[in-house]
């Protein structure tokens, strides 16, 4: 534990009236306190997800198995014939989906700032560009198969997919800038709309559904890491524990049904459509089962970590600073802590004490 005596250079930061800082540090850094409980728990979910992310990146992108099945996916679109009447028909969903995004990290910034929290609204824009760089960085440098189009020509990897990253980005760093009391309904809300963007990509054959799966892993890593940091810096406490479920469930059950309805059906259409073959010509059939398969995994996995996110901050309030510690009591009265106003830490007038 770092040193917070006065006669080594301790914590510079000055006592404010109301509470004693010297006392929030320490206690903030005891084995069984609240930010030590969070600081753990979105510590271990971060490496969860990063562990997953590389599960998806070795077991989609690296394996043949893997590829063969996602391009199945990716074909399968023409083979639902349902799916590939509703793109046709509605060629301007894509210009609304981006707008829709447009829009979404306009909403972010606007609601942190219409809030006055200003430094939570530039966290929350730092993880959206975080993920953003290193969904750029995974495209560009992670190692894959070289995959070459009809004349020869490179194609672009689509793994993570930015159009899906951005969207998780947005919808998991809302719980940042939001009140707490309508955190499950924003957030939850906005992770619907994120897992449709990844459908539809999905369905106009733009990404794979490995893209999109990786995509919502990275984005809860990212947002995971810096709930960490600001734990470790002291910056959460405990919020009141009635009243945001009830809030929320308009958005948080229909993403529970999603999460436990499409990791259920994708597990148990994934078994029939591993085993296509090496080569052309595949059953339509299968193919349909394999987009199918895709898109129920897709949504489940964004649905799922939408509901991680939401869990590990229920009972935390991320708008404030830490609770307030004032002592009372014989040993305030011989530190010589002033009758009115001016609040000390518990150091006497020799400043012969030291907290390490």
């Amino acid at each position: 534990m770092a040193s917070y005596d006065r006669r080594t250079g301790g914590s510079p930061r000055p006592p404010k009236a109301g509470d004693t800082w010297w006392y929030a540090a320490v206690a903030g850094e005891a084995a069984d306190s609240f930010s030590t409980r969070v600081r753990t728990r979105t510590r271990r979910a971060c490496l969860g997800a990063v562990l997953l992310l590389t599960l998806v990146y070795a077991g989609l992108v690296l394996t043949a198995t893997g590829r063969r099945w996602g391009d199945a996916a990716v074909t399968g679109r023409r083979a639902d014939t349902r799916v590939a009447a509703f793109v046709r028909d509605h060629p301007s969903l894509s210009g609304a989906a981006t707008l829709s995004l447009v829009l979404a990290c306009l909403l972010l910034v606007g609601l942190g700032l219409l809030r006055k929290r200003y430094a939570l609204t530039g966290a929350a824009a730092g993880t959206v560009a975080v993920s953003f760089a290193a969904t750029g960085l995974l495209q560009r440098y992670a190692p894959r198969p070289r995959s070459t189009d009809a004349v020869g020509a490179l194609l672009p990897s689509g793994f993570p997919s930015a159009t899906a990253t951005l969207a998780f980005g947005v919808a998991f760093a809302l719980v940042l800038v939001v009140p707490r009391r309508s955190r499950g309904l924003a957030v939850g809300a906005a992770t619907l709309w994120a897992v449709v963007l990844g459908a539809y990509s999905v369905a106009a054959g733009d990404h794979r559904p490995g893209d999109v799966i990786s995509a919502a892993l990275l984005a809860l890593a990212v947002q995971c890491g810096l709930i960490a940091l600001l734990a470790r810096r002291g910056k959460v406490r405990p919020g009141a524990r009635h009243g945001a479920l009830l809030r929320g469930l308009p958005a948080t059950l229909p993403l529970a049904l999603l999460a436990a309805g499409g990791l259920a059906a994708g597990f148990l259409l994934l078994g029939d459509t591993l085993g296509l073959p090496e080569t052309a010509p595949y059953d339509p059939e299968e193919l349909r089962l394999a987009h199918r398969c895709g898109q129920a995994l897709a949504a489940g996995t964004g649905a799922a970590c939408g509901l991680v996110l939401l869990a590990l901050v229920r009972h935390v309030a991320l708008d404030g600073g830490p609770a307030s510690y004032r002592l009372g009591g014989t040993f305030v009265e011989a530190s010589g802590v002033p009758d009115q106003g001016e609040l000390v830490g518990p150091f006497t007038e020799n400043h012969d004490h030291e907290i390490s």
